[in-house]
């Protein structure tokens, strides 16, 4: 008997201690016998559990134990940031913005970062055309020797502050959470970047752009230039002790650059006037801007958002979305001279981790139209150069495809010849598109002037000078 349990106990009333009440034989007894219950279950330290059958006195008691080594102690557990990209380093002042702007400003026009010591990340990325291309080309030259074509056009820099990364599923910041926008954000035409210094990484080591051969060759160059203590002061003295860590602080600069409000997201546009009410469109600038939002006609902003978020902000003229809109493959590139050759986008060939995903072959990411007239290259191909005739695409892509897309031998008109036919199901055909051949256009070639006239009202303050597209 080891129950110990209360219940299990002699009932009857409880008396104080301090009333002496002479025990009587039975209750000896029974005290007796409680306490022999007691010492048992001590010396089976089990209470509980019944006794082995085998136990008796002459039952060998096991000599005790040693006790055991205590295990060395641990060394003191860091934070869980230590290292995160964006994290303070325990006992190193953290830099200031400002700081990083001015050492992201000098890397981005350092050409001696390149493989010819002459071209910068302004040379593709130019702020007198809103830090984009200066030039018509449709995509921008580089390589070791200045003369190699890059993978695609470049794309302008401004309005990415509020860029994500690249997700599958994204849902906008419209009230509505229960609508699934698919495959969204990202840096570079797939989104393959995860972000502004990610990105910012690649052309420094892409062999057709800035030409470096790895990422010590970039750390020994920015150990050479005439800023590079100022690299030690931000990121301390032993910055390029390490080559990657080198490679990591001249991307952060490089971000932290990109997020100037004044250089990348200024808002100054007569459309930015207006929605603050200083400015009223023209005529032709209020039937375009009609047009632009229409989902019978242009439908423009079902991609390009063109009204405030629902926070207030001003519109990006872009959902960062990816889409397939099936371009005529640009004959003039080297790289399509091969006929086997196809730039899907999201799922290749530069961007390797969707390869397994057919659904998303010819997708690209959606552009910010803002500043949209100072570029000479349109899509991410560089194949059209006029903005009229980029809007003119959208028309009729689908009622005049002879216009757009190249003949086989034969004379028939190859449609959507630069994406394989197993993959046309990806292609858009919301409106404007989905027309049949010889149906009427979506826009007639006046509602595509408005049009232009009104992409044109998003263009910044400070691009007075740039060269704005003329059109035809």
């Amino acid at each position: 008997m080891c129950e110990t349990d209360p219940r299990r106990l002699p009932r009857g009333p409880v008396r104080p201690s301090f009333l002496h009440v002479p025990p009587t034989t039975r209750s000896l007894r029974r005290l007796a016998v409680l306490a022999a219950a007691l010492l048992l279950c001590g010396v089976l330290a089990a209470c509980g559990r019944e006794a082995p059958a085998s136990l008796t006195a002459s039952t060998p008691v096991p000599p005790p134990q040693a006790a055991p080594t205590p295990a060395p102690a641990a060394p003191p557990a860091q934070p869980a940031y230590v290292g995160a990209t964006y994290a303070p380093v325990p006992g190193r002042p953290q830099p200031s913005a400002a700081q990083l702007t001015e050492i992201g400003r000098r890397i981005f026009f350092d050409g001696s970062l390149s493989a010819t010591g002459k071209a910068s990340c302004a040379s593709c990325h130019d702020p007198q055309h809103a830090w984009g291309p200066p030039n018509a080309l449709s995509v921008q030259l580089g390589g070791a020797d200045g003369k190699q074509e890059g993978p695609r056009a470049a794309p302008s820099l401004r309005y990415l502050e509020t860029l994500i990364a690249f997700t599958e599923h994204h849902h906008d910041n419209d009230g509505d959470d229960s609508i699934d926008a698919g495959p969204t954000g990202g840096h570079m035409w797939d989104g393959r970047a995860g972000s502004a210094h990610e990105q910012a990484g690649m052309p420094l080591l892409s062999p057709s752009e800035m030409g470096n051969a790895s990422v010590a060759e970039v750390a020994a160059k920015l150990e050479r230039a005439t800023y590079a203590d100022e690299l030690r002061k931000a990121f301390g003295d032993d910055v390029f002790k390490n080559p990657d860590a080198a490679f990591k602080a001249a991307g952060l600069a490089l971000e932290v650059f990109q997020q100037s409000p004044k250089d990348f997201y200024p808002f100054t546009s007569k459309y930015d006037a207006v929605l603050r009410g200083e400015a009223k469109l023209s005529v032709a600038e209020t039937r375009g801007l009609r047009l632009f939002n229409d989902e019978n006609k242009g439908n423009c902003a079902s991609c390009h958002i063109s009204v405030r978020t629902q926070d207030g902000a001003f519109p990006l003229f872009t959902d960062f979305g990816l889409i397939a809109l099936a371009v005529p493959r640009n004959r003039k590139l080297k790289a399509n001279a091969d006929p086997a050759f196809y730039d899907l986008g999201l799922c290749g060939p530069y961007r390797t981790d969707m390869k397994d995903h057919p659904e998303y072959c010819g997708l690209f990411r959606t552009p910010t139209l803002r500043n949209v007239a100072v570029r000479q290259s349109f899509f991410h191909n560089g194949v059209f150069h006029s903005l009229e005739e980029a809007i003119r695409f959208y028309a009729q892509r689908d009622t005049t495809p002879q216009r757009w897309y190249a003949r086989s031998a034969k004379g028939i008109v190859q449609q959507y010849d630069d994406l394989p036919p197993q993959y046309h199901a990806n292609i858009n055909t919301d409106a404007p598109f989905g027309q049949k051949r010889g149906d009427k256009p979506a826009l007639t070639e006046a509602e595509i002037r408005d049009v232009a006239a009104f992409l044109r009202t998003l263009t910044d303050a400070d691009q007075k000078n740039a060269p704005v597209n003329a059109g035809r």
